[in-house]
């Protein structure tokens, strides 16, 4: 299920336009789950590293495992990391912000990420939805 809070929403102002991704078998956004990938559209508070308030710029966040964040970014996520440009289009880095817990991002996906993006994003939906397998149990609905 992806959501994109609009203008006129319970969502704050800086999301609208943005999309969240979330694993959602019944139609229902998640009460306790974060997504599983974002695609934000401009800077938010607290996260400005990409410029995204310049015209045309986008940001890819995926949430993977620490194995494949070593992968991509050859940092640990939980290590101090080292001074990355996250102005920088078309490249895998960790998330400026949420590194820590192993999202990466993508400014502006283009040739080079295309492929690696779209693995990422078909791994993060089948790791959220074994998340709600192990929680809900294969034939179970969750109750709110």
């Amino acid at each position: 299920m992806v959501v994109t809070p609009q203008p006129g929403s319970a969502h704050p102002e800086p999301t609208w336009g943005d999309a969240y991704v979330y694993y959602a078998p019944d139609g229902r956004v998640p009460g306790r789950t974060q997504p599983y990938a974002t695609i934000v559209t401009s800077d938010h508070p607290g996260d400005t590293a990409s410029a995204l308030d310049a015209a045309d710029r986008r940001r890819v966040n995926v949430q993977v495992d620490r194995a494949t964040f070593r992968a991509l970014t050859e940092e640990d996520p939980r290590g101090p990391g080292r001074p990355r440009d996250h102005t920088a289009t078309d490249v895998v880095l960790p998330h400026p912000v949420y590194g820590a817990q192993s999202w990466i991002c993508v400014v502006n996906p283009a040739e080079r990420t295309t492929d690696t993006l779209v693995r990422l994003l078909r791994e993060a939906h089948e790791a959220a939805r074994a998340r709600h397998a192990r929680r809900h149990g294969p034939g179970e609905r969750p109750t709110r």
